[in-house]
């Protein structure tokens, strides 16, 4: 910048010449430079007002915006700074086969506690416990006071408790964000979804593990980030389910049964739609396990798959159905049925010691005449009947996708002689799950094909052994259909739905040895529509008592078939199944096989 001079000499001549006061020029260039300075002084404070007036509109606007945001999100606990690895916490929902939720997971929040850093312990401890009445406050106060720098106190805490403990301001108590495990139909299905519990954890998450059912067999597979979130789809069917187990739960009541089960499986899958076992419990909030006693007491002994019981006369249709399907007997050839009949130092009698003489094929499963089927048994040969009961599932546990399943192993027979092979023929003396009778009757249902039992729904499967033609196979649902229509099953007869089952009361045995002459286990196993059978129904009362006109009564007919009916007139329609017009059985005429007459003693 080029200044101008205070006292220009050309100026100053000229001032001289004309006699003018040089010192006013001086004065005059003095003013004009100094209101230049002015200007410029008082454009860089313009200038830094304006920079600085900016600034202030542009942290308002910044802070305006952040407190909207804040106001519009929804409210959280800070996190804590978690050390050591990640904790995957999310795990896949589980579903029944129409995809409702069975198993979900719900965001809620820890409680945990820095003694250190608290104000007033006491008082903490004493509005804690007023909070969660399962704490002691003496304890809470002794933990606080003491040298631990963490303390657990809840590993899950509802949306209201945790408002109940931000109020009471104790900056020593935090919260922890965690998913946990939710049931949302609370015991519907109890026994199937088994329940879960934490397994590794800290105060920013938690690993969510299965305990028990289809949670701990499938509990890789439901934590693998790779499945991306899909659900587990069951074969179980949530509407029957909770029909099954109100229909069940009324049904033991009125029979004053310990305990029950029941069982709907479709025919031609395997498929497991609904499965109860009575009494059960809430996986929301699991009980613990029984340590002494009778395991079958604890509301957790899932009595479908691990429960194992002699089955009686539910068992005589597999000797029978063996024996039409090697063409030794048919639906009419006659057994000498005379009782008592002897097996070396044993009597083997009929029921209220009946005496039925002479009877066809078909009559024994109808009248379940225990001498009859050990005719037929007779006929079948020891190692026959066995390798029979093997193929249908009865030596080994069954492959139902439960944690439970591998303690389920039927109590079989070291040996095989021949009073073993009578016993076993009307189902005593082998022990099986009612799963197992279940499997076993839908091979039969299913034109003699193995079955497999499953609750994953539409999963691929091999396809079964052809255990039995389908000819024996659909001559043995007839009989049972008879037993239905004229026998013992009577009352488990409902009109439209061709119902073809068979019943079985066996006494339990007791644990010292030898049976209890009032206690029983009574099963009623059935098959229907029997003329296209689709589904297999199973239903076992566990020490049933029916009271009548005609007395008390512990027989399967009087107990577990009425309740088997039941179900079917409530579960078919819910299943799809149109009452259909029934027509007459056939009956199937076949010459008796070569060498084959009476048999007698």
């Amino acid at each position: 910048m080029i200044r101008t001079p205070l006292r220009p000499l050309a100026r100053i001549l000229r001032a001289r010449e004309t006699g003018e006061n040089p010192d006013a020029i001086e004065a005059e260039n003095l003013a004009q430079r100094h209101a230049v300075i002015q200007d410029g002084a008082r454009n860089r404070a313009q200038g830094r007002l304006f920079i600085m007036a900016m600034a202030f509109v542009a942290a308002f606007a910044t802070v305006g915006i952040r407190m909207g945001a804040m106001a519009a999100s929804q409210p959280s606990e800070p996190r804590a700074q978690a050390t050591g690895a990640q904790i995957i916490s999310q795990r896949a929902d589980i579903t029944d086969r129409h995809g409702r939720v069975l198993a979900t997971n719900l965001l809620t929040h820890s409680l945990y506690a820095h003694p250190r850093q608290m104000v007033d312990p006491n008082a903490a401890a004493e509005k804690l416990a007023a909070i969660f009445p399962d704490l002691n406050a003496e304890r809470l106060k002794e933990d606080f006071s003491g040298k631990r720098s963490f303390l657990w106190i809840k590993k899950k805490i509802s949306p209201e408790q945790m408002q109940a403990v931000h109020d009471i301001g104790e900056p020593g108590l935090l919260f922890g964000p965690r998913e946990m495990r939710l049931y949302p139909n609370g015991r519907i299905a109890s026994h199937i979804l088994g329940g879960s519990t934490f397994g590794k954890e800290d105060v920013a998450s938690a690993e969510v593990v299965g305990v028990a059912g289809v949670e701990k067999a499938f509990d890789r597979w439901l934590r693998d980030p790779a499945n991306d979130g899909a659900p587990l789809s069951l074969s179980v069917d949530l509407t029957v389910q909770a029909a099954m187990e109100e229909m069940l739960s009324n049904g033991m009541k009125v029979m004053q049964a310990k305990g029950a089960t029941g069982i709907l499986m479709e025919v031609k899958t395997g498929e497991i739609v609904a499965m109860a076992s009575l009494p059960d419990f809430d996986p929301n909030d699991r009980p613990r396990p029984l340590l002494t006693g009778d395991p079958s007491d604890s509301p957790l002994f899932n009595r479908a798959v691990q429960g194992q019981y002699e089955l009686g006369s539910t068992f005589k249709i597999f000797p029978v159905a063996q024996a039409l399907d090697l063409k030794l007997v048919n639906a009419n050839t006659m057994i000498n049925a005379n009782a008592p009949m002897r097996i070396g130092k044993y009597l083997i009698n009929e029921f209220r010691n009946h005496n039925y003489g002479t009877l066809s094929v078909t009559d024994i499963i109808v009248k379940s005449s225990n001498v009859g089927t050990v005719r037929v048994a007779q006929l079948l040969g020891a190692e026959r009947q066995r390798d029979f009961l093997e193929r249908l599932g009865f030596f080994e546990p069954t492959p139902v996708e439960m944690s439970e399943a591998p303690t389920g192993k039927p109590l079989v027979p070291k040996r095989w002689p021949a009073v073993t092979s009578a016993t076993v023929s009307f189902g005593h003396g082998l022990a099986a799950s009612p799963l197992h009778l279940a499997t076993a009757y839908a091979t039969i249902a299913n034109g003699g094909k193995r079955v497999s039992p499953t609750l994953v729904h539409e999963r691929s499967r091999k396809e079964g052994e052809q255990v039995l033609s389908p000819q024996a196979a659909q001559t043995a649902v007839q009989l049972l259909r008879q037993v239905v229509v004229r026998g013992s099953g009577r009352s488990a007869n409902v009109e439209g739905y061709e119902v073809a089952g068979k019943t079985g009361t066996a006494d339990k045995p007791r644990p010292t040895g030898g049976y209890y002459k009032n206690k029983v286990v009574s099963t009623f196993a059935s098959v229907f529509p029997a003329s296209n059978p689709e589904y297999v129904l199973v239903v076992s009362l566990d020490e049933p008592t029916s009271t009548g006109a005609g007395g008390e009564s512990r027989t399967a007919g009087a107990t577990s078939a009425p309740v088997a009916g039941e179900m079917v007139r409530r579960l078919a329609p819910l299943l799809g199944l149109r009452p259909i017009t029934e027509t007459p059985l056939p009956v199937v005429e076949r010459p008796l096989a070569d060498g084959i007459k009476l048999v007698s003693n």
